[in-house]
């Protein structure tokens, strides 16, 4: 049976060590100036770049999209929004609303599942490689992310944001197009600064 093209952005696992991920967040805010969707599983960028868009309170981290490419730091990544009052239903963050969602911060040592988009074909050298994600419209209904791994891009590329650990140990997952995999995020802060892995040629 062939994997779904089933996109969920980013979902944390586990560590590096093999303990669960313990569920922890950080409140973050969105502001009614940023014109861009957000989803959970979204990868972020901490931003914010002007003072409309910054939290009013200077409390709170003001996030916004990552475009999943080289180069580019990402932050976190969105578990959750807290609920909108004036509709309950909306599992999302559309463009222009101010909103709170509660973000994952990433670390060299949380482990996340993503899928891969089919563009490429899927191999066991892509274990420890690098990759780029690709971006897409998400599911406004179920409130996830459309970013995957973009399959044609695994390799040495040391920028890259994900890292590649191998094909997630989860049942019906086979080594084929739209396969979910385990990656850790390659492009990040860590306490000594900026974290790039580095991969085999």
């Amino acid at each position: 049976m062939s994997n779904p093209n089933a996109p969920f952005g980013l979902r944390p696992v586990r560590h590096i060590d093999g303990s669960p991920w313990n569920g922890q967040t950080i409140r973050c805010y969105c502001s009614a100036s940023y014109a861009t969707a957000l989803f959970v599983g979204d990868p972020i960028m901490f931003g914010g770049t002007t003072l409309s868009k910054k939290d009013a309170t200077a409390k709170h981290m003001t996030i916004e999209t990552h475009a999943g490419t080289t180069g580019l730091i990402v932050n976190g990544v969105i578990t959750s929004f807290e609920p909108n009052q004036d509709n309950l239903t909306q599992q999302y963050r559309p463009a222009s609303q101010a909103r709170w969602a509660n973000v994952v911060v990433a670390t060299p040592n949380i482990i996340f599942q993503i899928r891969d988009n089919g563009t490429g074909t899927p191999a066991p050298v892509f274990t420890y490689q690098n990759a780029e994600m690709a971006a897409g419209s998400g599911n406004t209904y179920s409130g996830l992310s459309a970013f995957v791994l973009d399959a044609s891009t695994p390799g040495a590329t040391q920028a890259h944001p994900l890292l590649i650990l191998g094909l997630s140990d989860i049942p019906d997952n086979e080594l084929d197009d739209y396969a979910v995999w385990d990656v850790l995020i390659n492009t990040c802060y860590n306490a000594t600064g900026l974290y790039l892995g580095v991969t085999a040629a």
